[in-house]
């Protein structure tokens, strides 16, 4: 009698995603420390909002908070870039969590002892933006290295699975805290995350995961030319895929419109306009983060798509027609659904665009290339951050997200009539 063989067992969708962790060594330690101040960002996304319209009951002056943020991040990443291909780039993370713990609780102490202005928070706020711009090309060229090809969709799946996962946890938690504690909580419990993700990353360095896989070379030419060479060179890199310098340049103003919408008016949305508690707004941002995380968990559940560029775009359009529906919805549980709309297709082109920059770009031009991504992607914000704000004080809310989120939508779909973009695989 003849015994068949068994038929081979079909990967289990489980086993796509602990990839990461079974075949590199420093992915646990690189994971693990930005879900730690992930968790703090994440508070504070929801408590800072909170903070200033308590002080001033102005979207201006949340326009200009932002900007005061946005404004040295965006003048930190032409430098950046640069810092991040010649020197290490985890103790460049570590640097800025070190910062960055000592801005949130500096923020925390005044807020406890009621001394905060508003004079006081633009100063803290901007050197917290100064160090963002510093860690986010760092963090990125980091990611590239550890998240190799056999791992790459699973990797960056399972990282923004996760941070958004904190997102669930984060927003609510942070309302809790306004609601029934001291805002100061928050920032101290943020600022504690970024010592816990410095600790991770010392780890890191200590058991020497990172530095044997990737070390920048040190440029050879005269310093004093270096730093323009070399910028140039991250242009040039650029210019030769069309899918990267549209979509950089298309999200340069579309951004304006989109950003501006989810940081200044959807907290107003729910704070002023509604008149609904803190904690409304932080199961709003989490019912974002948990689109995000069901885009997340489909896109990693595949090692390869098809039509990148349409996937992408599409999903662009759909997060931007939720947020041109938010201000004709009263209520809440629609605002969550249209908030889970918006996160997950944020998520899915953020995805999708973070693959395609790892597989296109040199490892050893990376920070460069990702400091010009970040760049173009955010030099105009500080202006949409003001310009929001100031227009939604002029001729109200309601009509201003109407009048952005049009436009935005409008930008898109213009990007889509450009066949390198329908066509990118």
């Amino acid at each position: 009698m003849q015994i068949e063989a068994p038929l081979p067992k079909k990967p289990r969708m489980l086993d796509q995603f602990l990839l990461p962790f079974i075949k590199s060594r420093s992915f646990p330690y690189l994971w693990l420390s930005q879900l730690i101040s992930m968790l703090g960002g994440s508070i504070t996304t929801v408590i800072l909002p909170m903070v200033v319209y308590s002080l001033t009951g102005s979207t201006t002056m949340m326009g200009l908070v932002m900007t005061a943020y946005m404004l040295p991040y965006v003048l930190m990443l032409p430098l950046s870039g640069w810092i991040v291909d010649r020197y290490d780039r985890v103790r460049i993370m570590m640097l800025s969590d070190i910062v960055r713990f000592i801005v949130m609780l500096a923020i925390a102490v005044l807020i406890f002892s009621d001394t905060l202005s508003v004079q006081m928070l633009f100063g803290l706020v901007a050197i917290y933006g100064l160090m963002e711009g510093l860690f986010h090309p760092a963090y990125s060229a980091v990611r590239a290295t550890v998240f190799t090809p056999d791992i790459r969709n699973a990797a960056n799946a399972l990282t923004q699975m996760s941070n958004q996962g904190v997102r669930i946890i984060g927003p609510v938690l942070g309302g809790l805290i306004v609601s029934s504690m001291s805002a100061s909580y928050g920032f101290g419990l943020d600022a504690l995350t970024y010592l816990l993700s410095y600790l991770c990353l010392l780890l890191l360095v200590k058991k020497s995961l990172y530095a044997k896989q990737n070390k920048p070379a040190p440029s050879q030419s005269n310093p004093s030319f270096s730093w323009r060479r070399e910028f140039l060179e991250g242009i040039t890199i650029l210019k030769g895929h069309p899918w990267l310098w549209i979509t950089i340049l298309a999200f340069c103003f579309s951004n304006i419109c989109f950003s501006g919408i989810i940081v200044i008016l959807v907290p107003w949305l729910f704070k002023v306009h509604l008149g609904l508690d803190p904690l409304m707004y932080g199961i709003g941002i989490t019912c974002s983060g948990a689109g995000a995380i069901a885009a997340a968990f489909i896109f990693g559940s595949r090692t390869q798509w098809q039509h990148r560029g349409l996937f992408a775009y599409g999903a662009v359009i759909l997060s931007g027609a939720a947020l041109l529906a938010m201000p004709f919805t009263t209520e809440p549980i629609l605002l969550w659904a249209l908030m889970a709309v918006e996160g997950f297709g944020l998520m899915i082109f953020g995805l999708i665009w973070e693959t395609s920059l790892q597989e296109l770009v040199p490892p050893e031009a990376f920070g460069r290339v990702v400091s010009l991504d970040l760049l173009g992607s955010f030099a105009l914000l500080p202006l949409s951050y003001f310009l929001v704000g100031w227009i939604a004080d002029q001729i109200g809310g309601v009509i201003t997200i109407t009048i952005f989120a049009s436009i935005g939508l409008a930008i898109v779909g213009s990007v889509l009539c450009v066949p390198a973009i329908r066509r990118f695989q």
